[in-house]
């Protein structure tokens, strides 16, 4: 049995706003590890391990998660960090997408519990994950920085796909590789 890190995403790509927001943080001083331009993405369904046996099976959960969808916008704008502002884990950018993709990620969970997989129990929230806040250092200069671009508009993209993808954590932080992708 070969199991690999899995999820399942809405690649964006990295703009100017993006990366200038990213460096402002690393201004701060505060210990966050930021996600690379390259990995940024908003996670329709976390998958953990996954056996290797069921990416057909997924691929067909995802087919069926968008058959009614027609390529869209999203507008990233804002930011906040969960789950609090005094217990901050994750530093987010907000999405705007006119309803569009918490449709495709409660199907994709109701379609995966059948393979075995843990239903989320929490509501699902769009967003894009910029960072992960290690410690409270320099807590009060994040804050602000966060506070600043919290109406800001980062960019508008157009969604076009869906991807399975796989995880490798690194020293260097992670590897991800598209395993599969379903185009709408």
């Amino acid at each position: 049995m070969t199991l690999f890190r899995g999820f399942i995403a809405i690649d964006i790509s990295s703009t100017s706003q993006i990366l200038a927001f990213e460096n402002e943080i690393k201004k701060t001083g505060a210990d966050v590890k930021l996600v690379e331009p390259e990995n940024i993405h908003i996670t329709l369904k976390f998958l953990g391990d996954t056996e290797e046996k069921f990416i057909d099976a997924i691929e067909q959960s995802m087919k069926e998660s968008v058959k009614t969808i027609k390529s869209f916008p999203v507008t990233l704008r804002g930011t906040g960090v969960f789950p609090n502002k005094n217990y901050m884990k994750v530093i987010w950018i907000g999405i705007l997408d006119n309803g569009q993709i918490g449709p495709i990620a409660h199907t994709l969970d109701s379609s995966l519990a059948s393979l075995g997989f843990k239903k989320e129990t929490r509501g699902f929230s769009a967003h894009l994950t910029i960072g992960r806040v290690r410690t409270a250092r320099n807590k009060e200069k994040l804050l602000t920085t966060l506070e600043h671009h919290q109406d800001a508009e980062f960019t508008t993209q157009e969604v076009h796909a869906i991807a399975l993808k796989k995880s490798e954590l690194t020293p260097n932080g992670p590897i991800y590789t598209t395993l599969r992708e379903i185009h709408i």
